[in-house]
Formats: C-alpha cells, sequence, structure tokens
C-alpha cells in the first residue's frame, strides 16, 4: 500500500523542479539575448540605443577671433582726466546705461565727450546691439583703452581706424555693473600689462569706423539721445 504523505511529497518534488526549469531556462535565454545583443553592438552591426558622440560647447565669444591689441611695454597708465570717451548702449536694454556709465566714469575722472546708443556698424538700418562690452580704440588710443577697461569686468579690446587717441565704450548686453573702484588692478606708477595672447599693433588691421549717429544738435541731452537710438531700432 502506497503511503500517502510520501506520495504528495514527490508530486511537490517534481512541480518544484519544473518551475526550476523552467526560471533557468528563461534566464539562460535572456543572457543569451543580452549576449547577442552586445556582440551585435561591439561589431558594429547595429547602433547602440544609447549612442551619443561626445559634444563640446562651441565658443560663443563674439570677438573670439579679433585680435587684442598689445600695450607698448613700460606704458603707464593714463591719467583719468587725459582719456576722452564716448559711451554708446549697444545693449537693447530701455534702461538709461550710457548715463549711468557716464556718472560713475565722471566720479572716477574721465573726460565724457558724448553719450548715446550705438550707430549702425553694420551698413543696416538701426543702432547695433552687442551681446559683450568693448572698448573700441585706434593705435594712438591703446594705452587709454587698457586704462579704461580694468574698470570693466573683462571687456572686449578692439583696434578700429581711429587717428585720435579717444576711445569709446560700447555697453553690452553682458553689462551688469562696473568695478569697484578699490578693485581696479591698476596703479598710477605701474606699467600696463598686455592681455595674454595679443597681438602687436602694427599687426592689426584695424577695423573701420562706424557710420556716425544722426546730429541731435549741441542742445540735445543724454536722455534724448539713446531715446532716438531705440526710436530707430524700433522703426
Amino acid at each position: 500500500m502506497t503511503n500517502q504523505p510520501d506520495q504528495a511529497r514527490t508530486v511537490r518534488r517534481r512541480r518544484m523542479h519544473e518551475r526550476q526549469a523552467v526560471v533557468f531556462g528563461l534566464l539562460i535565454a535572456a543572457l543569451a539575448v543580452t549576449g547577442l545583443g552586445a556582440l551585435a553592438v561591439y561589431t558594429g552591426a547595429i547602433d547602440a540605443p544609447f549612442d551619443r558622440p561626445f559634444t563640446t560647447p562651441e565658443e560663443t565669444d563674439p570677438l573670439a577671433e579679433v585680435p587684442v591689441p598689445c600695450v607698448p611695454d613700460g606704458t603707464l597708465p593714463v591719467p583719468a582726466g587725459d582719456v576722452h570717451v564716448t559711451i554708446l548702449n549697444a545693449s537693447g536694454k530701455s534702461e538709461p546705461l550710457a548715463g549711468l556709465n557716464e556718472d560713475v566714469l565722471t566720479e572716477r575722472g574721465f573726460a565724457i565727450d558724448a553719450i548715446g546708443n550705438a550707430p549702425d556698424l553694420d551698413g543696416e538700418d538701426g543702432p547695433d546691439l552687442m551681446e559683450r562690452t568693448q572698448i573700441h580704440a585706434g593705435a594712438a588710443g591703446v594705452p587709454a583703452a587698457y586704462t579704461l577697461a580694468a574698470h570693466y569686468p573683462e571687456p572686449g579690446l578692439v583696434l578700429d581706424a581711429r587717428e585720435d587717441a579717444t576711445v569709446t565704450l560700447y555697453i553690452g548686453e553682458d553689462f551688469d555693473d562696473i568695478v569697484d573702484s578699490e578693485l581696479v588692478g591698476i596703479a598710477a606708477d605701474v606699467p600696463l600689462e598686455s592681455r595674454e595672447g595679443c597681438v602687436p599693433v602694427e599687426e592689426i588691421t584695424p577695423r573701420p569706423l562706424p557710420v556716425p549717429p544722426a546730429e541731435g544738435g549741441d542742445d540735445a541731452t543724454a536722455e534724448g539721445q539713446e531715446a532716438a537710438g531705440e526710436d530707430a531700432a524700433a522703426g
């Protein structure tokens, strides 16, 4: 006579073995598929689903290809009163940035010749906008440009075709604030340092001078000059 408990135990053991066989079979099949897929990707037969080449950010500095003029060795900073500056708002912002910079630079002793909005630099109607704050000067004005540049956080330095020692400050979209007077890194008796990677002035082709802004009369106010430029941009 068959023992009922032994018979039940045998049935349970058989079913357990069957389940284990199914589980191990599925695992082996999954490993086989994964291995074949990896081999196909390795050999280039198929593309990896998450294959993404490494990329590097593109250069966004609009002045990256513009050579920076060197200042002659041993040149001392120009006294602020001898630096004649034209301040132009090229940021596209509605704030009177040219006037605000005029106030600060006047307090620091600079000679401000004029302020307003940036004129046409590329032959198209309306003022130009600039991503980066820039200081433009001719060969004679490079020391003055370096002197003024010390009051701004890394402005662009651009050599143009003017023959005098005046400079033009273009307030760009990146403008946030002028450097605190206590942090200006130049001293009257210490020669200016050329920027790294600069090019001697005689080896640079100067940029042409911009189209002059429309004349507004000798009694035009700073705010009026900026407003005129904004109207031109809107039109």
